[in-house]
Formats: structure tokens, sequence, C-alpha cells
């Protein structure tokens, strides 16, 4: 089947294609070098909606070289260049047609047509050029692979193969050409560690310090700068040298270390880290048309499996229902924050100023208890502004007004009378937190928003000794704050839309993702947290050796360990949350007496690292008391999954949010759960464990799996 065949069909499977235009123009080279056809990739819209390639796209790229490619046979052109539209050059296939394919045989197709079209600018009868000027990532990334030259934009902001990540590889050249290109290491840095290291962009620097590109230009006048390399090219005034590609045991090693760390990140889990790493393996002996043929296979394989649809739900569930939350009030109703006030100064508080200082740049004021602590928590946050201005991060003006901004007092009628938006970060305890929203309540504003932070605590008992309860909102942040971009935003049994809606757009300007969540025990991250390590923990009581219930769930390909996490947790919080829900339902979550020794012991957790790897803590298996049920990996890890299986149901059912997704979201932008597994609901469905526990699948066939 011919190129325009293939990828005649696959557009009639994807009729909603974005198009991109190839548009091709004509120019005279600088220096007199020649007249020069120059491709542009374009969509017609905006940088805010980057170029994709889908099947028609392909099909108007593979039209412009069918003319570039009869000018260059006929001599009239010198050249050929790829270039895309302001801050955008292309950022690969468009997921959305992935998503609809059905067959393995449309999926191979997807893969062969953007194969066969790229691989025309390699075979042109003339020199051609890709000038990266702004985003390049997948697709957009391999089109300038297949080109002779490139150039980069000093100002290209996000450039990547992300596939991996999303449970793809790169498939139109990346495996192959990259390792040849720059070789094996640098390229299993670029596709299998940036990936899986939450899909890590490059900057236009690295992309040239790597060997990407061959030029790099300033991003004023990058194409006008790029064209007069080109002319030099051309002219044979300047050579491009690359350094010859080690293909001796440095190759093998690269791909060792590729396997390394994709069982360090997803332990056997999911299979794209390690197809791709076959084909950079394979690659090794330079046949490129072996190469391409195995990421066709590769592609085509994954396309069909239940990896990539759960990473395309998980993308889609972080890119676009993270931006308009379910349930959340219409924004007309949010009032404006103009002041914040944070009630405590301790490390927990002091970030979330920090926050709140950096995202509505306002005046920010905390309190505390003595002047010592209100001092350190000013000093951290001012501490934090310096290092932003050392990494050149901001400017030393904006460092000097935000530093302004914040500030700290004792008396809460000073700091909060004109306050907006007053969140509390203090001891999780009730009795504590009624008084400071009573304290907080007699000196603010009528309008003033009462936030806490409360990790498991009742947000409608809290409220309930206040005059106006309706205007308390839970506002629940993920640690560490700056990096997890969860935002719980838990409505109590009286707060009003105003307020709700007020929440929204103060997280919307943290950048944060906001789900809103019931007021039911530990809301969700917390609660699905905790039975999980709670199953876990019972088998370990029961008397599973600790190394056989922490690598049963290995294959959950999960960001850390159960116990390495509540390291991170810490113990005492573990044990305090576990304790609030056991109150909640007894008959689910139980108070493990191991860990309460582990606290009791002031054990910051199970492990030491004297040999830099986590083992057991000699003083801490003193402390385990175990029965002498002793299950294996398997046992234990159908164990885990049907409680998680349960707990979810439940929460469904009592409606703590308002669908599966709200859950997925939240362990994908709370918890850092894989998007291979899509967070937790397309995994439990695959594995047939919704079936096994609740007698249905979470999801509707097709959302987060091939389509029927």
């Amino acid at each position: 089947m011919s190129t325009a065949e293939l990828l005649k069909g696959a557009a009639e499977l994807f009729p909603d294609e974005v198009v991109t235009q190839a548009h091709v123009r004509h120019l005279d080279l600088p220096a007199a070098a020649g007249r020069f056809a120059l491709i542009t990739l374009d969509n017609g819209l905006d940088h805010t909606k980057p170029t994709t390639f889908g099947p028609q796209s392909l099909a108007n790229l593979s039209a412009a070289l069918d003319q570039v490619e009869k000018e260059a046979s006929e001599g009239t052109i010198v050249g050929v260049g790829v270039t895309g539209k302001p801050f955008i050059f292309a950022v690969g296939a468009d997921l959305k047609g992935v998503e609809l394919l059905k067959r393995h045989e449309d999926a191979l197709a997807i893969g062969k047509g953007g194969h066969e079209v790229f691989k025309r600018l390699a075979a042109l009868a003339v020199p051609t050029f890709a000038y990266y000027n702004g985003a390049a990532m997948g697709g957009g990334v391999e089109v300038g692979l297949h080109c002779r030259y490139r150039t980069v934009s000093a100002a290209l902001p996000a450039f990547s193969l992300p596939e991996v990540f999303l449970g793809l590889v790169p498939g139109w050249g990346g495996c192959t050409l990259l390792p040849n290109l720059i070789g094996a290491d640098r390229a299993v840095s670029v596709v299998i560690e940036n990936s899986l290291n939450q899909n890590k962009q490059l900057k236009g620097a690295q992309v040239y310090e790597l060997g990407i590109a061959d030029a790099i230009f300033e991003g004023a006048d990058f194409l006008e700068q790029s064209l007069i390399w080109t002319a030099s090219v051309l002219k044979g005034e300047l050579q491009v040298l690359r350094p010859e590609v080690d293909r001796g045991e440095a190759w093998d090693q690269a791909v060792a270390r590729g396997r390394f760390i994709a069982d360090s990140k997803v332990h056997g889990a999911a299979p794209a880290a390690y197809r791709a790493l076959d084909i950079i393996a394979a690659a090794k002996d330079g046949d490129l048309q072996a190469g391409f043929d195995a990421e066709d296979q590769a592609l085509a394989d994954l396309i069909m499996g239940g990896e990539l649809r759960s990473g395309i739900y998980a993308f889609n569930l972080v890119q676009r229902r993270a931006k308009r939350p379910a349930g959340a009030p219409d924004r007309a109703l949010a009032r404006p924050v103009t002041k914040v006030g944070v009630v405590g100064a301790g490390l927990m508080a002091s970030q979330l100023a920090l926050l709140f200082l950096r995202r509505l740049e306002v005046p920010v004021v905390l309190t505390d208890i003595d002047q010592e602590r209100v001092d350190k928590g000013v000093s951290y946050v001012h501490g934090e502004i310096d290092k932003l201005l050392l990494k050149s991060r901001i400017n030393q003006d904006k460092a000097n007004r935000l530093k302004g901004l914040v500030s700290g007092v004792l008396d809460k009628a000073e700091g909060f009378a004109d306050a907006d938006f007053i969140i509390e970060a203090v001891f999780e305890e009730m009795g504590v937190k009624q008084q400071v929203f009573a304290e907080v309540e007699a000196v603010a504003p009528a309008h003033a928003i009462l936030a806490t932070n409360t990790s498991s605590l009742s947000v409608s008992e809290m409220a309930s000794k206040l005059k106006n309860p309706e205007r308390v909102v839970g506002f629940h942040f993920f640690n560490p704050v700056a990096i997890l971009p969860l935002l719980e935003i838990v409505r109590g049994e009286q707060t009003d839309e105003a307020s709700l809606a007020t929440a929204f757009g103060v997280a919307k300007k943290l950048r944060k993702s906001a789900v809103l969540v019931k007021d039911a025990p530990a809301f969700v991250v917390n609660r699905i947290l905790t039975r999980f390590m709670g199953e876990i923990q019972n088998v370990i009581d029961e008397g599973t050796p600790v190394a056989v219930a922490e690598r049963a769930v290995e294959p959950l390909g999960l960001p850390m360990s159960p116990l390495v996490l509540l390291e991170l947790v810490g113990p005492a919080i573990g044990l305090h949350v576990s304790e609030t829900l056991h109150r909640a339902f007894p008959e689910r979550f139980t108070v493990s007496g191991n860990l309460a020794a582990v606290v009791k012991a002031g054990k910051r957790g199970f492990y030491v690292y004297d040999s830099g790897q986590p083992e057991l803590d000699p003083e801490v298996a003193a402390l385990l008391k175990q029965g002498d049920v002793v299950l294996t990996e398997e046992q234990t890890r159908d164990r885990v999954l049907d409680a998680v299986a349960q707990e979810i149901g439940l929460m469904l059912d009592e409606g703590v949010v308002a669908e599966a997704q709200d859950i997925d979201l939240c362990l994908l932008t709370g918890a850092g759960w894989p998007f291979h597994l899509g967070g937790i609901t397309p995994y439990l469905d695959r594995e047939g464990v919704s079936e096994r526990v609740n007698g249905k699948p979470f999801l509707a066939p097709g959302v987060a799996s091939v389509p029927a």
C-alpha cells in the first residue's frame, strides 16, 4: 500500500483532526548562496494550540515534499528547511487520533505513514535543515532528526521525546536516529531517563550541548541567523563536524544503564521503556530501516495495549479535567483576593505563604504564638526568594517587591483585619483548629474566606461553632507544596457557593489542580493511601516478612515503596491519619501496634541507609511483633488491591468525588502515581480486581482501554 493510501485510510478513522498545513515558500539565501525552499508547519491556531501530526497533516507534509523533491531534482533549489509557527515547532502525533484506533493494522499504518513521509527529507537530492524555533516534542523532534542539519533557538522552552512517559516509544525515528546521531548514552538520557523523570524537558542550550542541534541562535532573530548559517554550510565555508559515535562497549553499557533506570522506575510493570531500549540496542549496527521497522511494530503493539490507553487517559485528566474541575461553582461568584493571612509560621505554613506570595503577588501576613516563630517563618520566605534570585528565576526588583509584601505579626486583629483569604496550617487537632478559627472570625472582615489545610479532620465540625460557617472551606495541599500540583478543595456542610468559587479561583492562580471533594474522613488521597498502607501493615503484622510485603506492590511501578513513602510522610502523621480513619470506619481501617511502637520509639521510619540502600533498621526489627501467617507476594498484592478497590467503590457510592476520574486525577497529581497506571482505576479494571471486588469495572470500555 502506498503512503498516500495509508494516510487516506488513517484520516478516515480520525475525522476531527486539527490539521497542520505545510506551507512552502521560496527565498534567496544570504551571500548569494542560492534559492531555498522553506516549509513552515502551522495549524493556523495560536501558540496555545500546538502543531501536531495526524494523518491529514502528514499527507500535507508529503504533498509539500512532492513539490520540493521535484524542484531539488530539477536543480532549481539548493536546500530545504523545516520550521514552525511562532513559539512552536511541532509537538508530535495527535493523541486524540491514537485513542480512536481499534485494530493493530490501523496502528501499524500510523507508524509506517510517519516514517514514509519523514524519510523523504533524508532522501532529497539537496541538503535538508530543521530549524527548531520553538517547543518540539515527539514527532516534532523526529521530523528534524530526518534532516541532515539542525539549529535550535536559545529561547526554546521545551524539547523532549516524551513517548515512554505515556506508554509509547519514539516511533518515527527517535529510537533509531537519535543514538546514531549523539551516541547511545545521551539518547538513553533523552528517551528513557528524562521521560521517566516526570517527562523532563530540555531547553535550547541543552539540545545544542547534547549534539542534537549543530548550531544555536538567540530567539529574537533565530530564523534570520539560521539562514545565514545555512548559506555558509551550503557554500562550503562552514563544515559541520560531529564527534564519532562509540559503537563498542559504551553502547551496551548505555542500554544497561537504561534498563537499570527503567527497573528502578517501573519495575518491569510497563513495557514501553523496555521496547524502546531493545530498539536502541539493535540500532548499534546503524541499519536504519531495520530500526524503523522495529519502531513500527513496537508502536502498533503498544497502541493496542492497556498501558498507552491509561497513559493517554491520565494525560487528558491532567491537561483537561484538572483545568475544568467537576462540580466547581460558576467562576463569576468568586470574590477578589487582595491580601492573604496565614495562621502558623512552621514549615508547612511558611511554604504556603511563599506559594501565595509568588503566585498572587499580594500582601501575605503570617501569625504564630510567639515572635521567634513569626520571625523564623518570614525569614524562611525571604531565604527562598533569595534562592530564586540566585538561580536567576526572578530579578532583583521582583525579589525586593516580594520581600516587601510578606510580613509577620503576633496580633491577629492587626494582621487579618483587611485580609480576604485566611488559611490555617496549625497542629492537626480539632480543638486547636476550632479555637484558631474562633479567634480569626472575631477579627477578620465578614467576606473573608477561612480555609483549613487539614489532611483528615472534618471541615464541617471545624466550622460548626462559628457565626458564619458558610465561609469555611477545606484547602488541602500536598507536600512538597511547591511541587505536587493537587489541591483537594473540601466543601463543608454549610460552605456557600461564593466561598467555594473564591477557593477555586485562588487555586487556579496558584496553578494547582483543584478537585472538589466531599467532607468525608481523610478526603481522597490520604484515605486511599491509608487503606493501601494499612493493608501492607496488616500483612506485616500478621507475619509476612517486610521485604516480601514491600516487593508485592512493585509491579504497580509506584514512585516509591510503601514504607519509604511512610518515612516521607512521617510515621507519626501516618499513625494519626490511621487513627482518624479507624474511628470513622473501624471495620476497614486498623491501627497497627507495630507502627505505634515505631512512633513511640521516635523512629523516622523502618529503614536505615548505611549502605546507601534501604535496610530494615535492627532497632525497628526488634520492636516488631508478628504473627505466623506468611503470605506470598502475589497473595499480598491481591489483598492490597482488593482493599483499594473496595475503598474506591465505597468512596464513589458516598459521593466523595463526582467520578472515578477524580480519584485518578488525585492520585496522579497528589501522590505521584504513574501515568502508565492511569492513576489506579484503569489498572484495577485491567487486572480484573474491580470486577472481583465490586462486581463491575470503574470505567466504561474505551475510556482508558482499547475501544470495543
